[in-house]
């Protein structure tokens, strides 16, 4: 798995501290490599020492990083259906090169192959690449070009070898095709309308192509505007917007690699450990009780096996069904080793002769169990939902694995693992309390009520029977064919190939685990929110620098933010510096500071925005919520009151009614008001009874306006002398 490896071959580069070194020897056998610096200077340092360090990683000169500085790692998902079409032509001919069959695999040879001129026995690998310079220059030029081979020369395939070894299948791609996007033209407001009107006609009708579209948005700007055909955008202009604003409106084709099986008389001679690695899922026979409530449910087994030695690589318990992820990081878990339980004794240590348990300690970083970690080359599935998953199919591809579906309604493509499920059921699932059987029919009385063992004991046990039981159970009708009348254990089948091939001590990446998590492309990174993936929101420091700025990824996915979620607990998402190249976590901006919020998956976020779309409860945009503000402004203030609508006599008309309002108010006489002391009173009987029920004080009227006495009665008027008297 050259893609996730940390190279330390001879003369491979590596950063280690921001200095660069030298790989100068390597000892596998103590588990040591000596690295020399610029300077002159060396050190010998262990192979878990790189595995752990923190700020370890291949230096610009062997490896992409440098080139790509500043850029997120390209992946085939940013290469078009066409560009990957040709990647794998490239391949075919770069097999060719090196091992001298277009398939890269001697036993499965093509017509005619190998030709004299790529004969492995007796050429060189100089040689074959000088013919396949001569047979690319004798192909014609329209069908090299066509191909994206007219350009091909020496330097050329050692420069596709030494990618496709560092970087896997993307290694072949033409850097043209990757190059930093430039945008497109901007469109005016004309184009903007014709382009959402022809969306809004073709929208409920039947699927067009980009070309009767292009066609549409011409002949509503040249019949509403006027514009003259030449001046309209281009097609691809044109493409690209819809492309941007709308989607492609393409159906994602799955299981591409179907063409690539076997055909139906042929077969494949598995000669080594990890070169067919079978994978299946099966509901186990065994409830087995949940952690939260302890209600008694049945689970789901995942199993990788090793189809050369029989080995149970890893396994997987899940509650209801698998997803892609989790067979995702079976897959990972295939490649790493399996620490050391507390109960578990020496009997249950790495084993095999050839490669010391110290030193796979010594690389692993802690005690290895006496179980095999490889690296798989070809993947066999059947044709369940999960393994044809876009997701897997990507991340099998990511890791360099070739994918071997079985064919439709064929178990006997897969009789191996079968067999396997029927043996563990056999020896050890019909032992354990709380099992089912195999039908309804013959289920016992109350399995659910024998059932004892949690998940995380019942997966335990599992482990424990594997490494100490299956790995050293004799096979006696699976011996191998150099073999057939020995014994064998998987154990025995391993160690042997150590004697035959030798054993890969590989280093996976840290990093392996965030790049098998699904990724979601964003193209912008909101100043205040952060990142916006599957209707949650996250943020975090290492986005502040990149906020409002574009990513310089280029092909299918220009000026696009990747971001990888776990589906598992959707509080966090991860993101990578395209500088550094370091994850970092991003958390969702709905989680408390002390962080107390329980795990939630995809499924409880699913039906969580689900029920707030029924209760009306979904947050709108402003121009989601625009008619209904139209519609309120209509009732309170419409647009006939508009000041600016009215003309100037409507205006003085208006100004007219309102102080001749204001002159009738004044003008109205006020009531005086008479003191509560000074009211008449019944002296015969009880106090006159009130109009108003209560106490209520009396209506108080505004005072008159000031100079109003003044102009209601002359100011040199003498009163009477009888009022004179009464004054004073």
């Amino acid at each position: 798995m050259t893609a996730v490896a940390l190279d330390v071959s001879v003369g491979s580069s590596l950063v280690l501290d921001g200095d660069e070194w030298r790989v100068e020897r390597g000892e596998p056998h103590t588990g040591r490599v000596h690295l020399v610096a610029l300077d002159g200077t060396r050190q010998s340092v262990t192979y878990r020492f790189l595995a752990h360090h923190p700020d370890c990683h291949p230096s610009s000169v062997t490896a992409a990083e440098g080139a790509s500085r500043g850029r997120q790692p390209k992946s085939l998902a940013d290469l078009t259906p066409h560009q990957l079409d040709l990647v794998k032509v490239r391949l075919e001919h770069l097999a060719e090169v090196r091992t001298g069959f277009r398939s890269g695999d001697r036993l499965r040879p093509g017509p005619g192959e190998p030709k004299p001129e790529y004969d492995p026995d007796t050429t060189t690998v100089t040689s074959r690449r000088h013919a396949k310079v001569i047979e690319l220059q004798r192909m014609g030029r329209q069908e090299a070009k066509v191909l994206a081979l007219d350009q091909v020369g020496f330097r050329t395939l050692i420069r596709w070898e030494k990618r496709f070894q560092r970087d896997g299948i993307i290694g072949c791609a033409d850097d043209r095709w990757l190059r930093e996007s430039g945008g497109h033209r901007k469109v005016n407001k004309e184009v903007r309308q014709a382009i959402h009107a022809v969306r809004q006609e073709t929208k409920h009708l039947s699927k067009v192509s980009m070309t009767t579209k292009a066609r549409l948005i011409t002949q509503y700007m040249h019949e509403t505007f006027g514009t003259d055909p030449k001046d309209v955008p281009s097609y691809w202009v044109l493409r690209r917007v819809w492309h941007e604003w709308f989607g492609s409106g393409r159906g994602r084709q799955r299981n591409q690699q179907a063409d690539d099986l076997v055909s139906n008389d042929g077969y494949v001679l598995i000669d080594r450990p990890g070169k067919v690695v079978a994978l299946d899922t099966t509901v186990l026979p065994v409830m087995v009780r949940e952690s939260v409530f302890h209600e008694p449910v049945k689970v789901h087994l995942t199993l990788a096996l090793c189809a050369y030695t029989h080995s149970i690589c890893a396994f997987r318990l899940t509650l209801v069904s698998d997803t892609s992820v989790d067979v995702a990081m079976l897959l990972r878990d295939v490649m790493l080793p399996l620490p050391m339980r507390d109960d578990w004794g020496e009997e249950m240590e790495w084993p095999y002769p050839g490669l010391p348990a110290s030193v796979v300690a010594e690389f692993a970083g802690h005690e290895v169990a006496g179980l095999p970690f490889l690296t798989p080359e070809t993947v066999t599935t059947d044709h369940g939902s999960v393994y044809r998953n876009h997701h897997l199919v990507q991340v099998q591809e990511d890791l360099g694995c070739n994918i071997l579906p079985s064919r439709v309604l064929r178990p006997e493509d897969k009789a191996l693992i079968e067999r396997v499920f029927g043996s563990i059921r056999s020896l050890l699932f019909e032992w354990l309390p709380g099992y089912t059987g195999v039908d309804v029919a013959d289920r016992g009385a109350d399995p659910e009520g024998d059932a004892v063992l949690t998940i995380a004991e019942l997966e335990h046990v599992i482990a424990t029977w594997i490494v100490g039981i299956w790995q050293k159970r004799r096979l006696s009708a699976f011996a191998p064919h150099w073999d057939p009348g020995g014994d064998h254990s998987p154990n025995s089948l391993l160690a042997a190939s150590f004697e035959q091939g030798g054993f890969a001590l590989e280093i996976p990446s840290p990093e392996l685990y965030y790049k098998l998590l699904p990724e979601h492309s964003v193209k912008k990174i909101d100043a205040q929110r952060g990142v916006k993936i599957r209707g949650l929101w996250y943020d975090g420091p290492a986005l502040t620098p990149y906020k409002g700025e574009r990513s310089s990824r280029g092909g299918q996915r220009q000026t696009e933010w990747v971001i990888h979620r776990e589906p598992r607990d959707r509080r966090t998402v991860f993101f990578q510096d395209p500088f550094t190249h370091e994850w970092h976590p991003l958390r969702w901006t709905g989680l408390p500071a002390d962080d107390v919020v329980p795990a939630f998956g995809d499924k409880r976020v699913t039906e969580l925005l689900r029920k707030i779309k029924a209760a009306g409860l979904k947050p709108r945009t402003d121009q989601e919520l625009l008619p209904q503000l139209l519609a309120l402004m209509h009732r309170t203030r419409p647009v006939k009151q508009w000041t600016s609508q009215l003309t100037k006599s409507e205006r003085i008309e208006v100004a007219r009614e309102r102080e001749q309002a204001r002159a009738a108010a004044a003008d109205r006489p006020q009531v005086p008001v008479v003191p509560a002391a000074q009211r008449p009173r019944n002296e015969d009987g009880p106090p006159q009874r009130r109009e108003a029920a209560g106490d209520a004080p009396a209506t108080v009227a505004a005072p008159p306006r000031l100079g109003n006495d003044a102009r209601r009665r002359p100011l040199f008027l003498v009163p009477p002398a009888d009022a004179a008297e009464a004054d004073s």
